[in-house]
């Protein structure tokens, strides 16, 4: 990969004149005491997906204002999401508090655990939370204390559902809009009811031929009513997750024409070519880019209102990233490719979680590349810092702030400190859930993956070691990011480090594991010595159950309960329960609970719910609340 070609490829004329305006801080006022903060995430947007980032085959994606935005700051080749799906890493980098910490570790959650098919599948993921607490003391709550007006724009799904407790002005933000836009679903299909020119039409095409866009003009609001003060802009894009479609025919045609393909009129939900060839995905990175580049543009070209004879851009920090890797298809549809990254989206290979990372800012060096490992959790500590706030009593952050290494030089890695103020060189990831089961840890230049279903599944090792890159003379040369060769048994003695290293960090953050499914239909014969529920008793709010044992020691017991079971947006938490040597389980109901279950886990990690509850598909095909099958409380 050349680099400096890459550069020079992206500095137009009109271009440099805007690193000037944006540079040139000659006049006498002095800065602002509070620097503005944008942060863009974007949603399953690709390391790939991003022209400046290709390192192979050239992208067919055309983002000239990201580009240029790279030129603007410092561009991370090796950044990463707290999670491989959006929840999760919307609430770590909100949060500051890693998802296997906080018990949130993938998308929806706050269901009682089942396996996602009764008979067929080997383990279920743990219980994991369906949000962020409601009491979190989170970035925008920070800000916010520190004078800050804070606004949302776009997706939220920090909660069971995009319009459940607790929404963005539940948790710190003074302003939210949360349109989908241009991103509401085509009907009847994608290749029908494009946008026109019409003034009627809800979606109009611009001057430009780009459909109106809700979202990206709720975010451009914000900024135009409050740059006169300091202010927080989150904007979460809905782009670029599905449904995969764009409303402008010409943008579509463009692509199609470039890379030669057609839709299939008969079956135009449908594309099944390989690699970056779905001109629908194309056309909306593209978006994503026009939409983004307006919030570049008001920026760069609008006088502070605080700092007069400058441009907001002069004092204005921006980070640009995406919450997870490339969500590269689904069965019937391939939407792009993370390649050489392994995998995409739902997965802890280097394509689940390897995202592209813009920042830039006043003291923010322009035209500058780094090596450097980042993780969307360095974000609140980080933006505190450059808001000069104080950490919060008792708040707990799981990154490290980067701002030192922005301000003196990106490309030293010894800036980064850990807890212990020790240059970082290890990330941890834990994703208990899906059909991944798994964890990883990445120190320095080597990766390990945690197989946790590798018993059942023939093609999985439990362990994974591969090296990305060798390390010489402080710089990093590629060597595997493809994730192709396994070195877990040449190198026997790293994998064992690592593995026990992994282990250490995830019990510190008392992160849950996957279970056994006793109702398997080969979970083999310790599944027949599963403890069962005898008898169950509730007096006020204390519950007594009896178990017997066939076989197999219980080792823990946990409460799972809602307090608006068969609601709208039913939810459901954990609480231990006490294990007592006569085989009694007791435990106190919390205040409010309507439901409840127990779950018993036996010495062989199998877990054993009373009532029983159906596999995940059930649910999923019928639609119907857990209340149903749970003990209603009296």
């Amino acid at each position: 990969m050349n680099r400096n070609r890459l550069r020079m490829q992206l500095i137009p004329v009109t271009f440099c004149w805007l690193v000037f305006s944006c540079s040139a801080s000659a006049l006498a006022d002095e800065r602002p005491e509070k620097p503005n903060i944008v942060l863009i995430l974007t949603d399953d947007l690709g390391w790939q997906d991003v022209q400046c980032y290709d390192i192979d085959e050239p992208s067919p994606m055309e983002t000239p204002n990201i580009d240029r935005l790279a030129q603007r700051g410092v561009m991370f080749w090796q950044a990463y999401s707290p999670a491989p799906t959006c929840a999760p890493s919307r609430c770590a980098i909100m949060s500051g508090v890693h998802p296997a910490r906080a018990q949130k570790t993938h998308v929806v959650g706050g269901n009682p655990p089942r396996p996602h098919h009764k008979t067929g599948h080997p383990m279920m993921p743990p219980w994991y939370s369906g949000r962020m607490p409601d009491d979190e003391f989170t970035l925008a709550d920070a800000l916010q204390k520190e004078g800050y007006v804070t606004g949302h724009a776009g997706k939220w799904h920090m909660a069971i559902q995009h319009n459940a407790f607790p929404d963005a002005e539940d948790q710190g933000f003074q302003w939210s809009r949360s349109s989908r836009g241009a991103r509401t679903r085509m009907k009847p299909n994608r290749i029908r009811d494009f946008a026109t020119s019409r003034n009627d039409d809800p979606y109009r095409l611009d001057e430009n031929g780009y459909p109106f866009h809700q979202n990206s003009e709720d975010a451009l609001s914000f900024l135009k009513e409050h740059d006169h003060e300091p202010f927080f802009l989150y904007y979460a894009t809905w782009l670029v997750h599905a449904p995969i479609h764009t409303r402008s025919k010409q943008l579509l045609e463009k692509y199609c024409q470039k890379l030669g393909v057609e839709p299939d009129k008969d079956d135009p939900e449908s594309w099944t070519r390989k690699g970056q060839t779905n001109p629908f995905y194309c056309a909306m990175v593209e978006e994503l880019d026009y939409y983004v580049g307006k919030i570049f543009h008001y920026l760069q070209h609008t006088n502070d209102p605080r700092w007069p004879g400058h441009r907001l851009c002069e004092n204005t920090y921006l980070i640009f990233t995406s919450d997870n890797g490339g969500m590269e298809g689904h069965p019937g549809e391939i939407y792009t490719d993370n390649f050489p990254l392994d995998r995409g989206k739902i997965s802890l290979m280097e394509g689940g979680t390897r995202v592209p990372l813009i920042i830039t800012g006043p003291d923010v060096p322009k035209g500058m590349q780094s090596d450097v490992m980042i993780n969307g959790l360095d974000f609140y500590p980080t933006i505190l810092s450059w808001a000069g706030a104080n950490l919060r009593q008792g708040k707990h952050l799981d990154g490290a702030d980067i701002s030192k290494l922005l301000r003196e030089d990106p490309t030293d890695p010894t800036l980064v400190l850990d807890a212990n103020a020790k240059p970082r060189d290890t990330m941890v990831w834990h994703f208990p859930n899906s059909v991944a089961l798994e964890s990883s840890i990445r120190v320095g230049d080597y990766k390990l993956v945690r197989n946790y279903n590798h018993r059942h599944d023939p093609s999985a090792e439990p362990l994974e070691l591969y090296r990305l890159y060798k390390t010489e003379n402080g710089k990093q040369v590629r060597v595997d990011i493809e994730e192709s060769k396994n070195l877990a048994k040449s190198d026997s003695q790293r994998a064992r480090s690592m593995n026990d290293r992994l282990t250490q960090v995830l019990q510190e953050m008392k992160a849950s594991y996957p279970y056994n499914n006793p109702a398997f239909r080969n979970a083999g014969p310790n599944a027949k010595k599963t403890p069962t529920i005898a008898t169950h008793s509730q007096n006020g709010n204390l519950v007594t159950f009896t178990y017997a044992l066939h076989g197999a020691q219980v080792v823990r017991a946990n409460l799972i309960y809602s307090t608006n079971g068969n609601g709208r947006h039913e939810e459901w938490f954990r609480a231990s329960a006490e294990l007592s040597s006569d085989h009694t389980i007791t435990t106190d109901l919390p205040p409010g609970t309507t439901h409840y279950f127990i779950n018993l886990i036996d010495e062989n990690n199998f877990l054993v719910s009373y009532p029983d509850v159906p596999g995940g598909n059930h649910f999923n095909r019928t639609k119907e609340k857990f209340a149903k099958y749970a003990v209603p409380a009296k």
